[in-house]
């Protein structure tokens, strides 16, 4: 169920507001255009993640780390934080709290040949009394995800997070599932 805004609780406000990289102002004319007609609540959400995902093309060539979700919207590409911005900025503008989240995502419950596990971006909206995980890169449930952090958008939690000149000179990470 999407609550209305009058009876969402306090800390969930902040996520329907605007942000560095989510312009609601600018795109809550077009996400009232594309979305009005569906059915509040999951539907709603799930219709802007079917969109997001068909109108954006993947590519880590498409990665700029000042594109907005305006900007993605026109030029329809980008990566992973480039679709959870666009959807986040489409769900707030129709008054849905949404928030950015970076993490992990394995290729676990992924068939062979496994998708690769990389560093993600997907967002949470508040639904129903509660925060519920939507991908739209993705637009599949995927198991195995490790939440690193939350926030309004990558100007809160940015995959990396570095002060003056630095080098990567690697990182590993596993991911295993365990068997009940």
């Amino acid at each position: 169920m999407q609550h209305r805004v009058d009876e969402l609780p306090a800390d969930t406000l902040l996520f329907l507001l605007g942000s560095r990289y989510c312009e609601t102002d600018v795109l809550s004319d077009e996400a009232w255009r594309l979305f009005s007609g569906t059915a509040p609540g999951w539907a709603r959400v799930q219709a802007i993640c079917d969109f997001v995902h068909d109108h954006v093309t993947f590519g880590y060539e498409h990665s700029r780390p000042t594109r907005t979700a305006a900007q993605t919207y026109a030029e329809k590409r980008g990566v992973c934080r480039d679709y959870a911005h666009l959807a986040i900025a489409f769900c707030r503008a129709m008054n849905i709290p949404a928030r950015y989240c970076t993490g992990y995502i394995s290729d676990i419950g992924q068939p062979p040949p496994y998708a690769p596990m990389d560093f993600a971006a997907w967002m949470e909206v508040y639904l129903g009394g509660r925060w519920h995980v939507f991908d739209p890169r993705n637009n599949t449930p995927r198991i195995g995800r490790i939440l690193i952090a939350q926030g309004r958008d990558a100007a809160d939690v940015p995959l990396t997070h570095t002060f003056g000149p630095n080098t990567l000179t690697g990182f590993q990470i596993w991911t295993d599932e365990v068997v009940a």
